[in-house]
């Protein structure tokens, strides 16, 4: 849904990090979306995402939820965050898919841990070492930013709390329910029968709404 959002506006998609399943779908991606104004189209998107359909293997009908959590994060340039070298531990090994299937016998893969923070990231989508280690860095970067972001958020959860909620990932933000052809974003209030076109990119409705509001929200501060 997102890579077909940002294809749509003409963002780059440059996938990071996808942790498959033995099913066929993923337990986790990163990605990096680079353009003009990516960061305020997406930024909204955080928050965990409610899917309610009926599974292929569910004989009596009955409907199934899950949840899907989504942390949206700006990318920051290297002068503003800086990373001491000695403070990195930098790990290789060989890609691996699915099921532990080797992708490669070289050691392209890797897996950066930042000390003092304990923020660990890898990455494993280039067959070069060193493309990996770039993309790897870059999401380091913006995970330290966004750690020392919440932390100050914390501090001043009460005043934030007034203006945009909690920002708890346990708060559900929006519902996709595949049974009525219906997606529900819970912030805005806002339903829509075309669950197919929002799966396909279709977020405009959503986004628009959703930024409109927070414009409220600041001009009412």
């Amino acid at each position: 849904m997102y890579s077909k959002y940002a294809e749509i506006k003409g963002f780059k998609v440059d996938m990071v990090e996808a942790t498959e399943t033995t099913g066929g779908g993923y337990k986790g991606v990163v990605a990096l979306i680079e353009g003009k104004g990516a960061y305020s189209h997406f930024k909204f998107e955080a928050g965990v995402h409610r899917v309610q359909r009926v599974p292929v293997t569910e004989a009596s009908g009955r409907i199934h939820t899950s949840t899907v959590t989504v942390a949206v994060m700006p990318e920051v340039d290297e002068v503003d965050v800086q990373i001491d070298p000695m403070d990195l531990r930098i790990d290789t090994f060989c890609s691996s898919g699915a099921g532990g299937q080797s992708v490669n016998t070289t050691k392209s893969a890797v897996r950066i841990t930042h000390i003092p923070t304990g923020v660990v990231v890898s990455c494993q989508d280039e067959r070069s070492q060193l493309k990996n280690r770039t993309k790897a860095m870059r999401t380091l970067r913006a995970r330290i930013v966004e750690a020392e972001r919440e932390k100050q958020d914390a501090e001043t959860a009460q005043n934030r709390k007034a203006q945009v909620g909690t920002g708890e990932r346990s708060e559900k933000i929006r519902t996709y329910n595949f049974p009525q052809n219906r997606v529900t974003d819970h912030r805005v209030g806002i339903t829509l029968h075309k669950l197919e076109q929002v799966l396909e990119g279709d977020l405009d409705e959503f986004v628009q709404a959703l930024k409109a509001q927070r414009q409220q929200e600041v001009g009412a501060a």
